[in-house]
C-alpha cells in the first residue's frame, strides 16, 4: 500500500511539476479585409484537443478590425506583424503537461448566422511555448448579404404597387464589417449583385442590382404582374478576390 501511494504522488507531482502555461493567441480576418473583432460580434473560436476530443478554450474575438492603411495599402514584408494590442483577437492560456495536437476553429461572423463560415486549422502546441505576436491567423471568405425590400414573408397587394414594380434593396458588406461603395478600398464596380427569382417554385427571372450610391446599397426592380408566391435568392460575387454572399426571402403578391 505504501508502495501504491508512493507512485501515486510521484506521478501527481510529476504531472503537476511539468504542466506549462502556454498561450495561445488566435484571429479570425475576413479575406481580402480585416480583422473580426467586436464591431461586427466577433469571431467564436473554439481550440480543441484533437485526440480526446476535449475542447481546452472557447471564446470571442474582442477588439478593432485593424489598422486599414497597414493591412490595405503597404506591401507584406516577412515578419513584420500585421496586428497590434489592440486588434481583434481571442487569447487563451492552456495548462499542457505535454505536447498536445490541437484544432483551432473560428466561426465567424458569429452573430450573423446566414453569412457565418467556418474556418480552421491544426497544429501542435508545446508547453510553455506561446503562439503569440499576431498569432494563429485563420482566414474568413465570403460577403454579408442582407436583403432590406421586400421583407421576409411579406404580403404586398397589386393596388399598392407603381407600375407592377417591387424593389429589391440589400446591404452588402464585407465579412469584418468594412464598407462597400464606388472609391474606397472594398469597390462596389468590382461586385456582382443580382436576384435570382421563382414564382411558385418554377423560375422567373434575373435582375441585376445596382450599386445606390450609398454606402454597402444595391437595388434593381422587379416587373410583377400576376399573383403569386414568391422567391429571391440575392447573390453577391466580387469579380477581384472571389468572394462570394447569399441571402434569399418569400414573399406573396396577391
Amino acid at each position: 500500500m505504501l508502495k501504491i501511494l508512493t507512485t501515486t504522488l510521484v506521478l501527481l507531482t510529476s504531472t503537476f511539476t511539468f504542466a506549462q502555461t502556454t498561450k495561445v493567441i488566435v484571429r479570425a480576418q475576413a479575406k481580402d479585409a480585416k480583422f473580426i473583432g467586436t464591431g461586427i460580434g466577433g469571431a467564436y473560436v473554439i481550440i480543441r484537443n484533437e485526440l480526446t476530443g476535449e475542447i481546452l478554450a472557447k471564446g470571442l474575438t474582442s477588439g478593432n478590425s485593424g489598422n486599414t492603411d497597414l493591412l490595405m495599402n503597404q506591401p507584406y514584408k516577412r515578419h513584420n506583424r500585421l496586428t497590434d494590442e489592440q486588434t481583434a483577437r481571442f487569447e487563451a492560456d492552456l495548462k499542457l503537461d505535454a505536447p498536445t495536437f490541437v484544432t483551432v476553429e473560428a466561426i465567424a461572423p458569429v452573430n450573423r448566422k446566414s453569412s457565418a463560415v467556418k474556418a480552421s486549422t491544426q497544429l501542435w502546441l508545446i508547453p510553455g511555448k506561446p503562439i503569440d505576436g499576431d498569432g494563429i491567423i485563420l482566414q474568413i471568405p465570403g460577403l454579408m448579404v442582407d436583403i432590406l425590400e421586400p421583407q421576409s414573408h411579406q404580403v404586398i397587394t397589386q393596388t399598392t404597387l407603381k407600375d407592377n414594380q417591387v424593389k429589391i434593396r440589400i446591404n452588402l458588406v464585407m465579412m469584418c464589417g468594412c464598407v462597400i461603395n464606388k472609391n474606397g478600398f472594398w469597390k462596389s464596380d468590382n461586385i456582382e449583385v443580382k436576384a435570382l427569382v421563382k414564382k411558385d417554385g418554377m423560375k422567373f427571372g434575373e435582375i441585376p442590382l445596382s450599386f445606390a450610391s450609398q454606402d454597402n446599397i444595391f437595388e434593381g426592380m422587379l416587373s410583377v404582374k400576376d399573383k403569386g408566391m414568391y422567391e429571391i435568392q440575392i447573390y453577391a460575387y466580387d469579380q477581384v478576390n472571389k468572394n462570394t454572399g447569399i441571402d434569399r426571402i418569400n414573399f406573396v403578391i396577391q
